[in-house]
Order: C-alpha cells, then sequence, then structure tokens
C-alpha cells in the first residue's frame, strides 16, 4: 500500500481536531519501534507508536522509572493527543492545575501584579481563557499518568539496560542499540528518547559540545505540612483564590535572577535561578543543603538582597531535596537523523531548551506524536522516507522554540518594572500562538506527502515553501550558535530574526 493510500485512507477521521480515535482505530502497521529511554518522549511515543498500530518495545537504563521532581510547564499543543487516550485523559484532569493563581514580585519582596486567576491574564492578553496555552505540572504525577497507561497497553519495558552503541543495517533495513552487557536489540526503527547524553548522536551527527551557560537552578518540591514551622511564612504562602483552596504561583523577578514558588494541595516547589556557585552539577539526583543556598542566594546584590520570606522558604526545606541543576547551552542538533534514516532523535536527544523557553517536556511530547504518525502515514515500505519527514515537519519550529529561551530568559532576569506597571504580559515568558495553537498530528496528516515530496525532489529544508510553516509566520530559517546568541543578550539585543514572533 503506497504512502498516499494511507494516507487518504486514514485522513478524514485524525484531522478533525475533535474526535477521539482510541487505540483499536488504525490496522497493525508491521513496524517494530525500539524506544531508548522512558522520560515524556520515550512515553508518548510509547502510548502513540501503540496507538498508530506499531509494535513497540522499550528500554531503560534505570531500574525504574524516576517519578521523582517538581513542575514543569506542558502546552496545549502537547495535550491536545490525549484526546484519543480517554482514561489517561481523566487522569489529567484529577490532576491539573485549570484553576490555578498567580501573582508577581520584585526580588526584594515588593508585589508588582496582584494575584489574578491565569484564565483572567488570558483573557486580559485577548485569549480564549477556556482554552489556556499550557499549564504547570508536578512531574511526579504527570510521569504516574504516563505509567498507568503504558501498563493499561501492556507495553513492555526492560529495565537496566544501559545503551553503550547505535547502529543501522541498511542493507537489512534494521537498526538497534548495544548495551553495556553486549546485549543488541534491533527493530525497523530505533527511536533515541534517551536525552542530550544519547550514545545515538556519535551515529547521527557527532555529539554536540555542552557549554557552561554559568547559570543554574536551585529546584525542591516537598509536603506543605513543612511549612508549618512557620506560620507567619505559611500565611503568606497559602493557597489561592476566594477559599484560600486553589493552586498559586508566585513569581519574584531580580537582576539576573527569578525564582518560582508553587503552592498546592499537599505539596511546595520551589524553584530559583542562580549564578554558578561551584556545587552544581548537571543531574537530578545531586543535592545540596539549606546553607549552600543561604551562603549564596545573594551573592552579588548588593544591598538590594532578597527577599526574606524566600530565605526563611530554604529553611524549611528537608534535607536532600534541593537539586543544584546546572545549565549547559548546546547549539542546535545539525541532524537528527541517522544516515538510512533508522534512527531517530526525539525530545532533549535533539533538542535541548533553557528553562526559561516554556517548552522543553511540549516540544518533546510534539515530536513523540508527530513521528508515530508519520510512521503510519508512510507504513513499514517507507520508514527511511516517514522519519526524514517527521523531521523536517520538526526542525525548524524546534529550533525557534530553542531561541525563545534566550527571549525569556531576558524577561525574567532583566525585568523593565516601569513597563511591566503598564504592560504585565512584560514579566511573564512568552508563549506566542504559533506555539500553543498547533496540533502535531493534525499537521503531519495535512503535511506529510507534500512534505515527503520536496525530499524525491531533493529540495533542501529550508527552501521548502510548499508547506505551510508551524513556526512564526513570515520567518525565514537561519542557522545560529550559542556564541551568536550569547552576545546578543550580553548587549540586551536578541535577534530572533525575520517573522511575527508574538
Amino acid at each position: 500500500m503506497s504512502p498516499s493510500h494511507i494516507l487518504t485512507s486514514h485522513k478524514m477521521g485524525s484531522l478533525n481536531g475533535t474526535d477521539c480515535r482510541p487505540v483499536g482505530s488504525y490496522p497493525p502497521s508491521g513496524i517494530d519501534v525500539l524506544i531508548v529511554g522512558t522520560g515524556l518522549a520515550g512515553l508518548t511515543a510509547s502510548i502513540e507508536c501503540k496507538r498508530k498500530g506499531h509494535n513497540v518495545r522499550i528500554i531503560e537504563r534505570h531500574d525504574d522509572i524516576n517519578t521523582a521532581g517538581d513542575m514543569y510547564f506542558m502546552g496545549h499543543s502537547a495535550t491536545k493527543f490525549f484526546r484519543h487516550w480517554p482514561e489517561l485523559s481523566k487522569e489529567y484532569e484529577l490532576i491539573s492545575m485549570n484553576n490555578a493563581w498567580i501573582e508577581t514580585f520584585k526580588h526584594v519582596g515588593e508585589r508588582m501584579i496582584t494575584p489574578l486567576k491565569v484564565s483572567e491574564r488570558l483573557r486580559q492578553d485577548g485569549m480564549d481563557p477556556n482554552t489556556p496555552p499550557g499549564a504547570f505540572q508536578m512531574r511526579p504525577l504527570i510521569y504516574r499518568m504516563y505509567l498507568n497507561e503504558v501498563q493499561r497497553q501492556g507495553i513492555q519495558i526492560q529495565f537496566g539496560q544501559r545503551v553503550v552503541d547505535y547502529y543501522e543495517d541498511q542493507e537489512r533495513q534494521k537498526a538497534g542499540v548495544v548495551t553495556d552487557k553486549g546485549e543488541r536489540f534491533e527493530a525497523d526503527v530505533v527511536i533515541a528518547a534517551d536525552g542530550v547524553g544519547s550514545k545515538s548522536q556519535k551515529l547521527v551527527g557527532g555529539q554536540v559540545r555542552a557549554m557552561s551557560a554559568g547559570r543554574a537552578m536551585w529546584r525542591a518540591a516537598f509536603p506543605i505540612h513543612h511549612l508549618d514551622k512557620n506560620p507567619k511564612l505559611k500565611e503568606f504562602l497559602k493557597m489561592g483564590g476566594p477559599n484560600n483552596d486553589e493552586p498559586i504561583v508566585r513569581t519574584w523577578l531580580g537582576p539576573g535572577m527569578y525564582a518560582m514558588v508553587l503552592i498546592r494541595q499537599e505539596t511546595c516547589v520551589w524553584i530559583m535561578n542562580h549564578d554558578i556557585t561551584g556545587s552544581e552539577e548537571e543531574s537530578w539526583t545531586h543535592t545540596v543543603e539549606s546553607d549552600d543556598v543561604l551562603n549564596n542566594i545573594d551573592k552579588g546584590l548588593g544591598p538590594l538582597t532578597w527577599d526574606p520570606r524566600i530565605k526563611e522558604l530554604v529553611k524549611l526545606i528537608p534535607s536532600k531535596t534541593i537539586v543544584n541543576f546546572e545549565l549547559f547551552w548546546r547549539n542546535p542538533q545539525p541532524t537528527w537523523a541517522s544516515p538510512g534514516a533508522r534512527v531517530v532523535l526525539i525530545g532533549d536527544a535533539a533538542h535541548s531548551f533553557l528553562p526559561a523557553s516554556g517548552n522543553g517536556a511540549t516540544q518533546a511530547i510534539e515530536d513523540a506524536v508527530s513521528l508515530a504518525s508519520c510512521l503510519q502515514i508512510g507504513g513499514k515500505q517507507n520508514v527511511p522516507e516517514a522519519v526524514s519527514t517527521h523531521v523536517r515537519l520538526r526542525f525548524i519550529r524546534c529550533s525557534c522554540a530553542q531561541k525563545m529561551g534566550f527571549t525569556n530568559a531576558e524577561l525574567l532576569q532583566h525585568t523593565d518594572w516601569e513597563k511591566v506597571k503598564f504592560n504585565p504580559k512584560l514579566a511573564q515568558p512568552k508563549l506566542p500562538r504559533w506555539i500553543w495553537k498547533h496540533d502535531p498530528e493534525k499537521y503531519a496528516y495535512e503535511n506529510y506527502e507534500k512534505m515527503a515530496e520536496t525530499i524525491r525532489k531533493g529540495i533542501p529544508f529550508d527552501k521548502v515553501d510548499t508547506v505551510p510553516p508551524n513556526y512564526p509566520p513570515g520567518y525565514k530559517y537561519e542557522p545560529w550558535n550559542i556564541d551568536d546568541m550569547q552576545k546578543d543578550v550580553d548587549n540586551s539585543t536578541v535577534n530572533m530574526g525575520s517573522g511575527d514572533w508574538d
């Protein structure tokens, strides 16, 4: 069956944004998919590949899935596919913070924007309050939600499989991995969803060098009962809403630094961006104690030090809870697929994001949805074309989303409070329509054939003009690197390039 026939036969039901096409809606594709890694990208790819009729296996280097952590932002474009998963969607609604509030302070403690429901902020910005561009979610709850669906689908996860090498055999039309125990796992396509240090990058196009950003993040999530030790602080950090029972995010914006505190039922999350102190590592298991934070929090600020309430909060955080995660910059990964397009990178392995971008989780999920769809459209006889088409549908969009991290970092770390008085949007990260209104599944079905044709004709990816952009309208792709972006940041003149980025 040709790709165009498959596309036509499944097109009508898949393009309707309100339909639900659960597991069983698509015939078996016969495509064997091996997924490496159980992050958001890998878990999403597993259930979406299952739904699209592919045969799925997952391998994970750890002995279990890490469900620890605090929070991240999940954009609307990433959660649209939940409509196909009734049980998962139900769980998501139960754990979501759709009724959240937000307020903003200067780093010294002066309140600049009074508490406002997130939906009301959207209304003030001319957006639909019933369709938020996304929401902060608790990482442990999201992972448990995903794991429940993986288990319901009977998807096999083999733990303790540390991958040390990737390979592909174009003659046999297979790809695979080798583990540290010498075991080999093969499939028609291997999805590398194993993060920024993925061993697949050597096969795909070279390891992108990590460069220290000179910045790090203190992060902690802990039970809210620890606030009982400081009643005055507990009163200040109470939940939002008329009955003080709704989640609230409080942000503190300072010179070169910012902090956030999320208060929700049973949990407090504290995050703070800061200059490196010497005790940080690029690891989610590396922790420091409160004293390390308190000894460094005010360095370089002069007399205008941090809000004492932040320091009081830090004192209450339990031992071995504060992660000090070093931030590294990486130039865009130049290629995402192996020479024979049987190995493909998704998520952080393909594109790492600054935390300020608010896009890492979103784009990882979008990747998985897009790839599963392209493989279903292309079919077993066209796996390389399907992978290459997916990469073209995603590459420029993710490059633009990565660049937005620099603009958002400027907004958060060098806030112009005089302008904020008249326009509160300047005290919050940008999340433009081209990001949150996108539907990666619909986009794949509508544009697969047009994009695949550009590959067949040998048209360079940055010269394609037959496929509507899923990035800023009017933008013309330009390669960029961290050094040039940092010069712009240092001069407070971040140049995003052509197009409408708002």
